[in-house]
């Protein structure tokens, strides 16, 4: 599917209010991971539509219908303030999935987390393809 012109939509009235109280680093990045978790799933038919919400005072992301993935959250913290966050649900498998491919080029933390530094380039092509296995977690993962 050709996401070449896809129109990202302004982040939602609160989730805007948390963005902008980011510093622009920290906001310049994360909206760069939102448009690509827009145009990922826009690219992914079994997707569905993203909704956009606060979780925890963060932007969080879910497929609305078929409920095909888990929750994404976009965060920033003051705790550390040199980097920014991908956040998936700690019940999943995706931070092992995640390692056995990236462990070598992202900062994975735990069983949630993808850190990003704010000062290094994005590693774009990475991102994405964790963002899609993220969108499409419950159509992969096996049955138990």
């Amino acid at each position: 599917m050709n996401t070449a012109n896809l129109q990202v939509p302004a982040p939602s009235g609160d989730v805007g209010k948390v963005f902008a109280t980011y510093p622009a680093p920290a906001r310049k990045l994360l909206l760069a991971i939102r448009a690509m978790l827009y145009e990922t799933a826009e690219s992914l038919p079994e997707a569905g539509r993203i909704t956009e919400t606060l979780k925890w005072g963060e932007p969080a992301y879910l497929t609305e219908r078929p409920k095909s993935g888990t929750t994404i959250r976009l965060a920033w913290s003051p705790k550390r303030p040199d980097t920014a966050g991908i956040f998936v649900n700690c019940q999943t498998t995706l931070l092992d999935d995640w390692r056995s491919l990236y462990g070598e080029t992202l900062d994975l933390v735990g069983n949630r987390q993808i850190r990003l530094p704010l000062d290094s380039p994005l590693p774009a092509d990475p991102i994405r393809h964790c963002l899609a296995m993220a969108l499409t977690y419950h159509q992969r993962k096996p049955a138990q």
